[in-house]
């Protein structure tokens, strides 16, 4: 199989947030899929993750975390179902371990994990979003669609909007290596092209975390957003470390939230602490995501104290590193004084 690469070459450079806005394409090479398949799937996995999966309908996808007892997210998925499969999507580098622990927990269930990754329909996986991606995409497409985290299976493959940016909508296509040979030239005329990093950086800017080996551990789910992105259903019934978030929700104790910045250092990167300079001590908090900003620096979503946020004089490694540029966020983070 081409790689994306020897379809069409990158831009020499990392992507800007205005060639984003504008319209890229770029392949999403870092994230893996797990299958899971058997009548009782997606009951095994509502009893696994912070969201439901037992209604999740076919034209959907949604947000979901895998967490450890004591509340601490594991994983963070986009998952979606295609007829009698239900696609888990994660970071390669955490794929294989967290497949192999939620294995351990299937015990009877009549449900089978699978390595999806390398299958002929998602051999190739493109990002795209900005202002031209979408009538670009309606070149084969005759409906795309409508809104954030739904999904449609085309024989050019599968299509999920995810969460906008910049005022635009964003898809990821799931294809084949031959679909990819069709339709790179079309895409490269019209479209900025970019590498992972642009992809990465889009997310960013949409405000959707993503845990990483470098992160594991680290957040319960509100710490880093994701019940505000629908990625938490506290209704659903008892999962791992469930009572530690529903607590963390209910009796307000949580302090803490994620929020956009930029860094000049260009050598920030996830699971580095950052320090507040009126608490030079202790960190206040943690790059969750980094991406080349395509300006010699970073942009990054960091997991910090609220007290951090509305100061808004941080620093990367210590009270002396390279400080943090407070960034707009595309939703209001809401504290959890309930």
């Amino acid at each position: 199989m081409s790689s994306w690469n020897e379809l069409l070459a990158p831009a020499a450079g990392p992507l800007t947030t205005t060639q984003l806005a504008v319209g890229f394409v770029a392949p999403i090479t870092d994230l893996g899929l797990i299958a899971l398949d058997g009548e009782e799937s997606a009951s095994f996995l509502h009893n696994q993750l912070t969201n439901d999966v037992e209604h999740l309908g076919v034209g959907e996808a949604r947000l979901a975390g895998y967490c450890s007892p004591k509340g601490r997210l594991l994983a963070s998925f986009l998952m979606w179902r295609s007829a009698s499969t239900i696609f888990l999507q994660l970071p390669r580098d955490i794929q294989a371990p967290v497949q192999k622990r939620l294995s351990m927990f299937v015990l009877r269930a009549k449900t089978k994990l699978s390595d999806a990754t390398e299958l002929p329909a998602n051999q190739v996986v493109l990002g795209l979003g900005g202002g031209l991606a979408e009538a670009v995409l309606q070149t084969w497409f005759d409906a795309l669609p409508a809104t954030p985290y739904t999904k449609l299976d085309h024989p050019l493959g599968t299509l999920i909007r995810v969460a906008d940016v910049f005022g635009e909508a964003r898809y990821q296509w799931l294809m084949s290596a031959e679909t990819a040979q069709t339709v790179a030239a079309e895409l490269a005329d019209k479209l900025s092209v970019g590498d992972g990093d642009a992809w990465r950086l889009s997310e960013i800017h949409a405000g959707v975390p993503q845990i990483t080996k470098a992160t594991q551990e680290q957040f319960v789910p509100q710490m880093i957003n994701f019940e505000l992105l629908g990625g938490v259903n506290f209704k659903k019934g008892c999962y791992p470390g469930q009572e530690i978030v529903a607590r963390s929700q209910y009796l307000g104790k949580l302090k803490r939230r994620t929020t956009l910045v930029g860094i000049a250092d260009p050598a920030a990167a996830a699971g580095a602490e950052v320090f507040a300079t009126a608490d030079p001590e202790q960190p206040c908090g943690m790059i969750v995501n980094v991406a080349p900003n395509g300006n010699g620096g970073v942009d990054a979503l960091v997991e910090m104290k609220l007290a951090a946020i509305e100061a808004a004089s941080v620093r990367l490694g210590s009270a002396d590193g390279a400080p943090l540029t407070f960034l707009g966020m595309p939703y209001v983070l809401d504290a959890l004084d309930l």
